[in-house]
């Protein structure tokens, strides 16, 4: 098992890897929608997504792949009405087939964030 870290994505906020290469698998940890370069985080939830999903392509970069090894992807919502706003930003970021997906809606998420994304992919 090998850890998958870069500084073109947020570092662990707490005790948890950005990622672990298992080889064929890669589990990237959820990301927060924060800009590893300011640390800050965009207001509209759009952006939020944007950047997210920027910070997952980061990780996925660094182990040598790409957002088309993505197989199972995971939303966490803080408010479940940006459900198609998040959907939107989601469906450009992915080519058919589209990743296996949960979306949840959960009572708060780090750091007062609107959503965060983790997410497997496989060699």
């Amino acid at each position: 098992m090998n850890v998958i870290s870069t500084s073109n994505a947020p570092a662990a906020i707490g005790p948890y890897s950005q990622a672990l290469d298992l080889g064929d698998l890669v589990f990237v940890s959820g990301q927060l929608p924060v800009d590893p370069a300011t640390g800050a985080m965009p207001d509209t939830v759009e952006a939020q997504a944007a950047q997210s999903l920027a910070n997952i392509r980061a990780i996925l970069a660094e182990a040598g792949l790409t957002m088309a090894h993505v197989v199972k992807t995971v939303i966490f919502l803080a408010d479940i009405n940006d459900f198609a706003a998040v959907n939107q930003v989601y469906a450009q970021a992915f080519a058919q087939p589209y990743p296996a997906r949960s979306c949840v809606q959960v009572a708060a998420i780090p750091k007062g964030a609107r959503l965060e994304i983790e997410c497997i992919a496989k060699r």
